[in-house]
C-alpha cells in the first residue's frame, strides 16, 4: 500500500514583495496609420546623438562577446566629461538598476528608507523588495522639503532617496537646502541623490550632487542616459560614489549588467556636447513656452526645471485629466497618467518637437473651451 502524498505549499515571495504594485510605464503606440507624438516617458524630442549612432552601429558587429564587465570605455568617458574619478563610478542597466542596487546592498528587514510624497516610484518598488519599510516624507507645494525628511529619521532609518528634480513634479530642492538635510542625517545614513535631469536645470542655486559625493562617504549620486542623451532604449544608467559604496555595489551587480551597445554608444554620447546643448537650448525654449500657454487656458501647470511639465485639470464632469487623455490620444499624443503618484487628476506632459507641442496645446484648447492663438516661438 502506497505512502499517502503529501500536499506542499506553494512557493511563496519574500514578505514585502506583493505590496509593490507593478510600475506600469507610459504607452508608446496608437495603432498601425497613426502619428503619434510620444510625450508619455520623458524621452528627448531630439532624437539620439549622431557619435552615439555610429558608435552603436559599429558595435553590433560582434555579438559574440561579452561586454567589458567593468565597462571600464563608460566610465572613463564619464570621468573626462565631468572631471570625476572613473574608480568612484558603477554602471547599471539604467539608473532603476542602480538604485536597485543600492536598496539590495544598504537595506534589511526592519530599516527604514524614506522618500518624498510624491517621488519617484522607483524608490518604494526598491525598498520593499530589499525586504524594508517605505517612510513617505510629505512636500509642501509639490516641492520636497527638508525639515520633513528630517522629521521621519529614526534609529531605524538607513536610506533617503531624494529626486532633485523630481519626477513626476519637475521641482527641486536648491543646494544649501540639500547640503542642510545630510548635515542633519546620521553618518550611517546613505544620501541618495537621483538626478536623472541634471541637464536641464536652469538654476544657480541647483547642484546634481558632485560636490557632497566628492566630500563624504554617506552620499551616492545617480545618473541616466535615457533622457537627455536620448538612449532610453539601451537602458543605462550610473551613480558616482565613495569608493567603500562602489565597492559594495560592483559586488552585488551581475558580472555582465551592461551590454556592449550600451556601452559603446553612451560612451560617445557623453562626449557628444554640441548635442546636449542642442537638447538645452530646445527645452529653454519650449518649456516655458508650454507653461504660459497651457496657463493662458485655464490650466494650473506646476513649475518645471526639466522637460515635462505637470498639468492639473479642473474637478469638473467631462474635464478631469481622464477626459483630457483621451481627447490627446485621439491628436495622436501620448501623454502620462499619474494616479500612482498621487495626482488621479493630473497628466505629466514631455517637452516635445514644435509640431507635437502645439499640437497639446491646441487640443486642450479646444478641451478647455477656449481659443489657442498660434505662436511658433
Amino acid at each position: 500500500m502506497s505512502e499517502p502524498t503529501t500536499i506542499l505549499d506553494a512557493p511563496s515571495a519574500r514578505p514585502g514583495i506583493l505590496d509593490i504594485a507593478t510600475y506600469v510605464p507610459g504607452g508608446h503606440s496608437l495603432g498601425e496609420g497613426v502619428k503619434v507624438h510620444r510625450l508619455a516617458s520623458n524621452e528627448t524630442p531630439l532624437g539620439t546623438s549622431p557619435l552615439a549612432k555610429e558608435a552603436l552601429l559599429k558595435s553590433v558587429e560582434e555579438p559574440q562577446y561579452y561586454p567589458d564587465g567593468g565597462a571600464t570605455a563608460l566610465r572613463t568617458a564619464i570621468a573626462k566629461r565631468y572631471g570625476l574619478d572613473a574608480n568612484r563610478i558603477v554602471c547599471g542597466a539604467g539608473s532603476d538598476e542602480v538604485l536597485s542596487l543600492i536598496a539590495q546592498g544598504f537595506l534589511n528587514p526592519g530599516d527604514e528608507a524614506i522618500y518624498t510624497e510624491h517621488g519617484f516610484l522607483v524608490y518604494r518598488i526598491a525598498i520593499l523588495a530589499a525586504g524594508a519599510t517605505p517612510i513617505v516624507a510629505p512636500e509642501v507645494g509639490l516641492t520636497a522639503n527638508v525639515d520633513a525628511i528630517i522629521d521621519k529619521v529614526t534609529e531605524k532609518t538607513r536610506l533617503v532617496f531624494l529626486a532633485n528634480p523630481n519626477n513626476p513634479t519637475g521641482t527641486y530642492v536648491p543646494f544649501d537646502e540639500v547640503k542642510r538635510l545630510h548635515a542633519a542625517l546620521p553618518s550611517n545614513v546613505l544620501l541618495v541623490l537621483d538626478a536623472a535631469y541634471a541637464e536641464y536645470v536652469r538654476r544657480n542655486d541647483y547642484e546634481s550632487g558632485v560636490e557632497l559625493v566628492s566630500s563624504f562617504d554617506n552620499v551616492v549620486m545617480t545618473r541616466t542616459f535615457s533622457k537627455i542623451h536620448g538612449l532610453a532604449g539601451l537602458r543605462i544608467g550610473w551613480a558616482y560614489a565613495p569608493e567603500g559604496i562602489t565597492g559594495i555595489l560592483n559586488r552585488i551587480r551581475g558580472p555582465f549588467n551592461v551590454n556592449a551597445p550600451a556601452i559603446a554608444a553612451a560612451s560617445a554620447a557623453v562626449g557628444d556636447t554640441a548635442f546636449v546643448d542642442a537638447a538645452i537650448a530646445h527645452n529653454d525654449q519650449w518649456l516655458p513656452w508650454m507653461t504660459e500657454k497651457l496657463s493662458a487656458i485655464g490650466l494650473k501647470v506646476t513649475p518645471s526645471v526639466a522637460n515635462f511639465v505637470l498639468v492639473h485639470f479642473p474637478d469638473e464632469d467631462g474635464k478631469r485629466a481622464e477626459n483630457a487623455d483621451e481627447a490627446l490620444k485621439a491628436a495622436g499624443v501620448l501623454c502620462r497618467r499619474v494616479t500612482g503618484y498621487g495626482f488621479p487628476n493630473a497628466l505629466r506632459i514631455t517637452i516635445g518637437l514644435e509640431e507635437a507641442n502645439h499640437v497639446v496645446v491646441d487640443t486642450l484648447s479646444h478641451f478647455m473651451g477656449t481659443q489657442f492663438m498660434g505662436d511658433t516661438r
